[in-house]
């Protein structure tokens, strides 16, 4: 048994397009209330706050003012303009005063790695199911419509005529009508199933794949058409595909590429400034393009693409990656995905990244090629995990048709939960990297208690201590598990708890000991009670592949755990491209077996098209279809064409 103590602790266009593959999507945010909103669109207006400014309630930099009057709270967020200059003292400040809860429709449709087209059907449907769940009390703020509403030639003005023959007036009423904020997603700069209208044409790069921010005509003509939909009611604008290396062919004759870079990243984010000054209740969330590297958890740290802090300035918060699996093998593919979203967030969190501006766009359900076809698998753990790391910005994709009348009610219970913990009090990360393959978790403590989520990832049994996130915090004692996966039943004492392999897992303590905040059991994710490794000695057996043999437990099944490696020793992801026609992996990285020269069945579940690459495969041969203390062949391989390095290990685990 492991036991882990707590310690405390520019991209390119073609490198943008060629490692996210055009798969980098998701949404923002969203605001509360119409109290709220009110608030906030009366935040930095008019000599009245002036003079609030100098009687000292707000400071030079901003301020957040919460009122609680007869159990509703009003939230003020009054921010002066500040400097021009980048403040390190505004790395905190967070523009949203209040965590927020944003649908976004993509997911549900895919026009990249599938071929579900976006409609206006498809997005009023989702809009119904919206309605349907706040009956049951689940919150939604914001209404996202993501990639691909517009018209190829329009320019960001007009809707796709075939999918949207009436524009969106009918969607932007609705959301009005249903107290839900509108938002509107855009390629950036890059031209992503759109064609450059005139006004960009002195803007476009050599290859007319992007555009120049601080060149011609397009940044002035971007921001107008920001403007406009504005104008129009939206006011959450999720920027993607951001490209800081276009540049005119004559500027790429005359200046280096950093100097590019910087004057793209400047132009483009005191152009954001001044759209913030004129509109101050919009919220702004940045995704693919703005730092990090967020293809594998076993990419080296710091980033090569570093985040640039001073877009804090400017945006509610950076995505740290879509949903995908981890280079974490986990017999569930769905826990191996929650893995990656933990580890985006802990390295954005190293970067200096306030949690709650980190959007993990954690949380996907639908039946697309993005989501890998997931439905609702393993989505309950999905759902806590996204709200424990801490972000403000609780984004839900996909079809929520999929979550019924009793899912919601579940839904809105973990909401209320974490959304009063995110509001009212303070989230830290705890234990390991996930990436690193060491338990870890997510502490939320407010006066009344604390709430730990904790992952095991390991392929044991494994004990984590649950540090006390504050010093007024009392001792972590007589906590109650309020939420686990099937299977294993964690053993909480005192401070530590010891989870089974691959095991999530909810410990409430204080005030949340109460079995009232009981969230029960994740049926669909099976932990083993018992985990043995097996001595099996793995040895070449042709190129790309690996063998082992060993004689049949006499308990338990057999997992075959096997991770690729490139020459150079690196994590090595695979792909057979996305769906529909894309190769699963199950034909990719194979793992067979034999028992007296007859095949074995083996049980998987990452046999599936992924468009973001898997580097691992892992299966199980059931006790029941082997015969005891005879000899079971097991082989690995990979039909990658170049030379690829196999680890394989064997474990006995039991259910």
């Amino acid at each position: 048994m492991a036991t882990v103590s707590f310690s405390s602790d520019c991209t390119c266009t073609s490198e943008l397009f060629s490692t996210a593959r055009y798969w980098e999507w998701l949404a923002p945010k969203s605001l509360p209330s119409p109290a709220v909103i009110l608030a906030m669109k009366n935040r930095t207006k008019g000599a009245a706050l002036r003079v609030v400014c100098c009687i000292g309630l707000v400071c030079a930099v901003s301020c957040a003012a919460i009122v609680h009057a007869n159990g509703i709270i009003v939230e003020i967020n009054l921010r002066a303009e500040g400097p021009t200059s980048w403040s390190p003292r505004l790395l905190g400040e967070t523009f949203v005063p209040d965590p927020i809860f944003v649908y976004n429709n993509w997911s549900s449709y895919d026009e990249l790695s599938d071929n579900v087209q976006l409609t206006e059907h498809l997005a009023m449907k989702e809009l119904d199911e919206i309605i349907r769940l706040r009956r049951f009390g689940v919150r939604f703020d914001y209404y996202m419509m993501d990639a691909f509403w517009f018209a190829q030639d329009g320019g960001y003005k007009t809707w796709r005529k075939s999918t949207w023959p009436n524009g969106p007036d009918h969607w932007l009423t609705r959301c009005n009508d249903n107290g839900l904020i509108p938002g509107l997603w855009f390629g950036t700069n890059t031209l992503v199933k759109i064609d450059p209208v005139p006004q960009w044409e002195d803007s476009l790069n050599r290859q007319r794949r992007a555009m120049s921010f601080y060149e011609g005509g397009f940044l002035q003509g971007f921001i107008d058409v920001l403007q406009y939909w504005y104008e129009r009611g939206i006011r959450m604008f999720k920027f993607d595909f951001v490209d800081f290396t276009a540049a005119t062919p004559k500027a790429e004759e005359t200046q280096s590429r950093g100097e590019i870079y910087s004057r793209n990243v400047d132009a483009f984010r005191a152009a954001l400034k001044n759209f913030r000054r004129k509109n101050p209740n919009v919220v702004l969330v940045a995704f693919n393009g703005f730092g990090g590297d967020i293809e594998s958890t076993a990419n080296p740290f710091p980033f090569q693409h570093p985040i640039d802090l001073r877009w804090l300035e400017v945006f509610d918060s950076l995505y740290s990656g879509d949903p995908r699996p981890s280079d974490v093998p986990e017999m569930n593919f769905w826990r191996s995905m929650d893995i990656y979203s933990d580890h985006m967030v802990r390295r954005y969190e190293q970067s200096d990244v306030p949690l709650e501006r980190i959007d993990s766009t954690g949380f996907m359900v639908g039946n697309t090629g993005t989501v890998y076809y997931r439905k609702t698998n393993a989505w309950r753990g999905a759902l806590v995990l996204m709200l424990a790391r801490g972000g403000w910005l609780n984004t839900v994709h996909g079809n929520l048709e999929f979550i019924s009348d009793e899912d919601a009610r579940w839904f809105a219970k973990v909401q209320s939960l974490y959304l009063r913990l995110e509001a009212t009090g303070r989230t830290k990360t705890f234990g390991g990297i996930p990436g690193e393959v060491k338990p870890y978790g997510f502490g939320s403590v407010d006066s009344g208690g604390a709430v730990y989520t904790i992952l095991n990832p390991t392929e044991s049994i494994a004990e984590i201590e649950m540090p006390l996130l504050s010093r007024l915090q009392e001792p972590n004692e007589e906590g109650r598990v309020l939420f686990r996966d099937a299977g294993f039943v964690p053993v909480l004492t005192g401070s530590k708890i010891k989870l089974g392999p691959g095991q999530l897992a909810v410990v409430g303590l204080a005030r949340y000991a109460n079995p009232e905040y009981d969230l029960g059991i994740q049926e669909d994710v099976r932990i083993p009670i018992r985990i043995q490794p097996l001595a099996a000695k793995f040895i070449p057996d042709g190129k790309n592949a690996i063998k082992a043999e060993l004689s049949a437990p006499e308990r338990g099944d057999l997992r075959i755990v096997m991770q690729q490696r490139g020459s150079d020793g690196r994590i090595r992801r695979s792909s057979g491209g996305a769906p529909p026609n894309g190769t699963t992996m199950g034909k990719i990285l194979m793992l067979r077996a034999w028992q007296s020269g007859q095949p074995l069945p083996i049980e998987i579940n990452y046999d599936k098209a992924i468009w973001s690459g898997l580097s691992w495969a892992v299966g199980e041969i059931k006790h029941s279809a082997m015969t005891t203390g005879e000899a079971v062949t097991i082989r690995c391989s990979s039909s990658e064409k170049d030379s690829v390095t196999l680890d394989g290990h064997i474990f006995a685990v039991e259910y």
